[in-house]
């Protein structure tokens, strides 16, 4: 199977968790004198006017950096400037640990907002919600601030601490949360078994050691007698897209095409599976909700094309773009967004989604408390989606939290997974 050497993100924020990371040499081509030099004169008589003429005195490389940031802002939301400290942390995430609070956070509307708090992290046990706009930073405002930075300000040495000053809908004023910071440790796939012979694994995130992970839940599974499988994939932001594929590859025989992506120069990029495994004709269900994006829609969607598992839920967050981590000269990078990918049958979903084969909406139950629904379609910036036309903004809410009782959508799951068994019972008599 062709596999690049760098890697590339598939994901749908930056987060305190793990995301993902591209590594690679790039080279970086000259600006076209002949097409860039009148804006760069610019640039320059401003930055000379600016150090000349400003009241306080300011350091050159401070307005060089504000000057990338203000650049690459003016991009989609999933590009960003990395400082040398930043890539290097980020560097780390990859392994899915970290020192931090473990929340994953985007911009809504405009604001600093939690997507969703990790469970068992500091900001799970202390009440962050998902949908909490964060107005502050330890007293800093979040106005105009980029993730790279919010990220930054928010991670730190373990028992170290944070105030997050919190507005959460519903409320009538603000909240400050102290929050001491943790050595943060993603596990990236959790297994067990529900009855009847079904296993049940839950990914959380796409990492470095998601595709072994998933193969020793595997084996683990299948030794307590597992005859049929749901993949939860709700509420996973995404992240490496070789992970993707190695999770995806489980499931498939060889030679299968699971993604691929296409540059702006048309350059296109194929991944196939690998390697004969046990697990290609396990009766399948695959859980997914308005959380799960981009690496995640790449697993549901391969899975889709080539009919081999049921997608149960409702429609993705809608990512269907590539970033790759540049490095720059000064250690510092670029998480730049190269590329879209396409499922098997050629189809980008971003901004749009994966429809599931059933859709199932989670009850909301009196008394729970409820978010308002964000995917892609809603964050500022967005690329287009050049195939399919984007749904019109909907205020769709969903609860924050569910108790497994209450859990609809797996308990569908569940029960298709039992009618698929009476339809094969019946086929093996006819």
């Amino acid at each position: 199977m062709f596999r690049r050497k760098r890697w590339l993100f598939v994901t749908v924020v930056f987060s305190i968790a793990l995301i993902g990371i591209v590594a690679g040499r790039w080279a970086v081509k000259t600006v076209n004198a002949q097409n860039g030099y009148e804006e760069l004169r610019t640039f320059t008589e401003v930055l000379t006017l600016i150090k000349k003429n400003y009241v306080d005195e300011v350091k050159t490389k401070d307005l060089v950096v504000g000057a990338i940031k203000g650049m690459i802002n003016s991009l989609d939301p999933h590009s960003s400037y990395m400082t040398p400290e930043a890539l290097k942390e980020l560097q780390v995430e990859t392994k899915g640990e970290f020192g931090g609070l473990g929340i994953h956070i985007g911009i809504k509307d405009g604001m600093l907002t939690v997507i969703a708090p990790i469970e068992d992290t500091p900001a799970f046990k202390a009440g962050i919600k998902a949908g909490d706009k964060i107005l502050k930073i330890s007293g800093e405002s979040t106005k105009n601030m980029g993730l790279t930075d919010a990220v930054s300000k928010m991670r730190g040495p373990k028992g170290t601490s944070v105030i997050l000053t919190i507005f959460r809908e519903g409320w009538k004023e603000t909240k400050d949360f102290t929050i001491v910071r943790d050595i943060i440790k993603i596990k990236s796939v959790k297994s067990r078994m529900l009855q009847d012979g079904i296993g049940y694994i839950k990914i959380t995130q796409f990492q470095e050691s998601t595709g072994p992970d998933l193969s020793a839940a595997l084996e683990k599974l299948s030794k307590e007698g597992m005859t049929s499988l749901i993949i939860d994939l709700r509420n996973d932001p995404g992240g490496l897209l070789n992970s993707a594929v190695e999770v995806t590859e489980q499931f498939l025989p060889p030679k299968k095409l699971v993604v691929y992506t296409k540059s702006k120069n048309g350059e296109k990029t194929e991944y196939f599976t690998d390697g004969e495994k046990p697990y290609t004709d396990i009766p399948m269900v695959v859980l997914v909700n308005q959380g799960s994006a981009s690496a995640s829609e790449i697993v549901a969607g391969a899975l889709k094309d080539w009919n081999r598992a049921v997608i149960i839920g409702v429609q993705t967050f809608g990512k269907g773009s590539v970033q790759s981590l540049i490095p720059l000269s000064d250690g510092s990078g670029l998480r730049l967004t190269t590329a879209k990918y396409y499922t098997p049958k050629g189809t980008s979903i971003h901004g749009v989604g994966i429809t599931p084969d059933i859709v199932v909406k989670l009850d909301v139950k009196d008394g729970k408390e409820q978010h308002r629904v964000a995917r892609e379609k809603d964050l500022e910036g967005h690329l287009k989606n050049e195939q399919q036309k984007e749904g019109p903004e909907e205020k769709e809410m969903a609860p924050l939290e569910v108790d497994e009782k209450d859990d609809n959508q797996l308990q569908r799951a569940i029960d298709t997974i039992k009618t698929w068994r009476v339809f094969e019972k019946m086929k093996k008599a006819a």
